[in-house]
């Protein structure tokens, strides 16, 4: 059986879409296949977002993942917005959802264990 292929955008594939697509393998990569992309990319994963995986679930983002752009992944069964606070990314289709998610960039390691937090919950209901 196929697996459904399901994609985590925002707009850098730098921190929201690549937790959620670390957190979706850990969690049920046996049911889904997960990607994330970006319209834009950066150089590197944010590492706050790396160290905090690797110290909360002993995930090591930086081992399979990298920042990448929409059209380097297969296309997706089910697209998730991450949040548009940043700018909605065009991905030529409509977003099956959106999780609006406050992008954790820049702040404090407490206000990204709360963001992990609530994609891992999202991650779980899917």
């Amino acid at each position: 059986m196929n697996k459904k292929k399901i994609a985590f955008i925002c707009v850098h594939n730098s921190c929201r879409s690549q937790i959620a697509e670390a957190m979706g393998k850990h969690f049920a990569g046996d049911r889904f296949d997960f990607y994330s992309a970006g319209t834009e990319t950066k150089p590197q994963i944010n590492q706050d977002a790396v160290r905090l995986m690797k110290q909360l679930y002993d995930i090591d983002m930086e081992q399979t993942q990298y920042s990448k752009t929409i059209d380097k992944i297969p296309s997706p069964d089910i697209a998730i917005s991450m949040g548009c606070d940043v700018g909605c990314p065009f991905i030529g289709r409509a977003f099956d959802d959106d999780w609006g998610l406050p992008d954790p960039t820049g702040q404090s390691d407490d206000v990204f264990k709360v963001v992990i937090e609530q994609i891992k919950e999202k991650v779980l209901q899917l």
